[in-house]
């Protein structure tokens, strides 16, 4: 199957605060690359020891939490959502409306980065549905289906 065109080859952290009413410390994306015109593209986490969820968990053995991967992964689906629809504005809120077939299959540690390559697999006026896999170096290390709402 012959893939679509890029549409956005790069969306940058500078972008998406503009696209984004997320902020530190609960954006957790750094960028998007490669939104095709099939609303697919990959969100980009690096992820760092500094990052305040690793002063709990867990202080011997930091490992990024599960939860805030797929917030990554409904970040990442609102950017391509935003940028793949003409004339969409910057929306007010973007709120999560389900999370379906989630799996944790390894642990993310400090220093990895993680791309979340998510698909569209539904619309329907300001709903969306996305499923998303995140990978470490090529390896899934989690993935699911999340849906959310753009509110303007």
């Amino acid at each position: 199957m012959e893939e679509s065109p890029i549409r956005f080859a790069d969306v940058d952290i500078n972008e998406i605060l503009k696209t984004l009413p997320h902020r530190y410390p609960f954006l957790l994306i750094d960028r998007v690359k490669n939104i095709r015109a099939d609303y697919s593209g990959i969100g980009v986490k690096n992820v760092s020891i500094g990052e305040p969820c690793f002063q709990g968990h867990f202080p011997e053995r930091p490992v990024y939490p599960g939860v805030l991967m797929i917030e990554g992964m409904a970040q990442t689906a609102g950017v391509i959502g935003i940028k793949s629809v003409e004339g969409t504005e910057k929306p007010r809120a973007v709120y999560f409306l389900t999370i379906d077939k989630c799996k944790f299959r390894k642990p993310v540690l400090p220093g990895q980065t993680i791309e979340y390559h998510m698909r569209s697999i539904g619309r329907r006026k300001t709903m969306w549905w996305f499923h998303g896999d995140a990978k470490v170096d090529g390896v899934v290390v989690a993935e699911a289906d999340v849906g959310a709402m753009l509110t303007d």
